[in-house]
């Protein structure tokens, strides 16, 4: 089990790396400077979500618990993380009622898409697996 979640831990820091890659791309293509203070804080903020989102798959494999539950815990935490980190630690999104508003109509409507998006994924492979079985 602890091997496991150091193994999504690890797969979320890849993601979250990766990410930070591509908008230093951007700002590099863009010519735009920004302090290295900056950056590191924008990284380190990125690392903890994916992190986060790497080993917090494992609530969706806690068979006792049904899928809403797990849903609804999943996503309870990661917006609480991801507006702690967006907030206060790395002022992604500024402390203002709109912005906050915005972001938890964004955060919210990805969240949403990335579930459909998995759930489809995931209907797919059960129905091929059933077909094997046939």
């Amino acid at each position: 089990m602890l091997r496991e979640m150091v193994e999504r831990g690890f797969g979320g820091l890849g993601f979250a790396c990766l990410i930070t890659f591509v908008a230093l791309t951007i700002l590099t293509v863009q010519n735009i400077e920004v302090p290295v203070a900056q950056v590191w804080v924008y990284m380190l903020g990125s690392m903890i979500l994916g992190v986060y989102f790497g080993v917090s798959s494992f609530f969706f494999e806690i068979e006792k618990w049904s899928p809403l539950k797990q849903v609804a815990i999943h996503f309870s935490l990661s917006i609480i993380l991801w507006f702690l980190i967006a907030i206060f630690m790395a002022g992604w999104i500024p402390f203002t009622l709109r912005s906050i508003v915005l972001s938890f109509c964004m955060f919210t409507a990805l969240y949403v898409l990335f579930w459909f998006v998995f759930r489809a994924y995931f209907k797919k492979i059960e129905a091929d697996m059933n077909d094997s079985v046939k």
